[in-house]
């Protein structure tokens, strides 16, 4: 995916994929598999680092970050280690204990984090972000200025639970509102194109449905109130873009404490995964749908989110990323 992203974006970026595997979660032959492949990716992050000759490493964290943190450790090289979520998973615990400093998204993630260099960056978002114009980005949806949007996103794979939740009860949700729908990569396209044929007509041009979109910053600014998971991605493109948001958590992961976070400071409502289906497995849109038609009646409650959300954005983000990695570069 990332080398497809860097190629639809134009720039010359020289790209090496580098091999990794997981290790939480697997079985104990997988285990022993996986770690052969983590140790032919940190050889051939060694390699890379001899050809390339950096000062500084940055990695982001994730089981693909561990082959070039320890290649980067064998070879002395400063390594920054940035947290986007707020707890850590195994990958950044371990490579926190090899890092020179350590950057993160918020002041939370600190409680789980060994004692040591850390530094509060806030999340780093694309200018696009701080920039698009509310009225421009609606134009490019053909959305009238004066309706209700809501952004439907489940990151770029889709998330099938949302999916199929908001397909449960489509005429509801776009009679409350425009809808714009990104349903991932995974094969739900089709299904919910043959759902949304069977809307009223005056309902079906308020349903606009995209597999993936790369103007994502235009969906952010048009959109009123986003329903969506709780990865680390919320705690960066939602504050830069205002936008409120229902967030409902990717059960197996670090998720929950995202949602928390945006929680406690006002910005978002949480709905659990399993709230999303009914006892006999098959979608269960009420709760969704009540939260959703809560804040967007609510113009009063939905300005009180958007405030709290964009409190919480951190416009030098990179800013403060870029120097530190100059800092420790100079070290180097």
């Amino acid at each position: 995916m990332e080398a497809g992203l860097i190629e639809h974006s134009g720039l010359e970026l020289p790209f090496a994929a580098i091999p990794a595997a997981a290790l939480r979660g697997r079985a104990p032959w997988t285990i022993l598999r996986n770690l052969v492949v983590l140790v032919r990716g940190v050889r051939e992050a060694g390699r890379r680092m001899a050809q390339f000759k950096p000062e500084v490493v940055l990695v982001t964290g994730g089981y693909s970050s561990v082959p070039v943190g320890v290649a980067a450790r064998i070879r002395g090289i400063p390594l920054l280690l940035y947290l986007p979520d707020v707890v850590p998973g195994l990958a950044v615990r371990f490579l926190a204990h090899l890092a020179s400093r350590v950057a993160t998204s918020t002041p939370d993630a600190a409680a789980y984090l060994p004692r040591g260099d850390m530094v509060v960056s806030g999340y780093p978002v694309r200018p696009a972000l701080w920039q698009t114009d509310r009225r421009q980005a609606r134009a490019f949806f053909g959305l009238t200025e004066e309706e209700k949007v809501l952004l439907v996103y489940g990151g770029s794979r889709g998330a099938r639970s949302i999916n199929r939740a908001l397909a449960a009860d489509l005429e509801a949700f776009v009679d409350s509102a425009a809808v714009v729908h990104i349903c991932g990569r995974e094969g739900d396209e089709v299904w919910l194109r043959e759902r949304a044929a069977k809307l009223p007509d005056a309902l079906r041009a308020r349903y606009l449905l995209y597999p993936y979109l790369h103007r994502m910053h235009l969906a952010f600014a048009a959109a009123d109130l986003a329903v969506c998971r709780a990865g680390a991605s919320v705690l960066g493109e939602l504050p830069a873009a205002g936008l409120p948001a229902v967030l409902i958590p990717y059960p197996y992961v670090h998720q929950e404490e995202n949602a928390d976070y945006l929680l406690r400071q006002g910005a978002a409502v949480k709905i659990q995964d399993s709230c999303l289906q009914g006892e006999d497995g098959g979608p269960r849109p009420q709760d969704l749908r009540r939260s959703v038609e809560m804040i967007l009646d609510d113009t009063a409650l939905r300005l009180r989110m958007a405030a709290a959300m964009r409190q919480l954005a951190r416009r030098d983000a990179v800013e403060v990323l870029l120097q530190h990695l100059q800092a420790l570069a100079d070290m180097g």
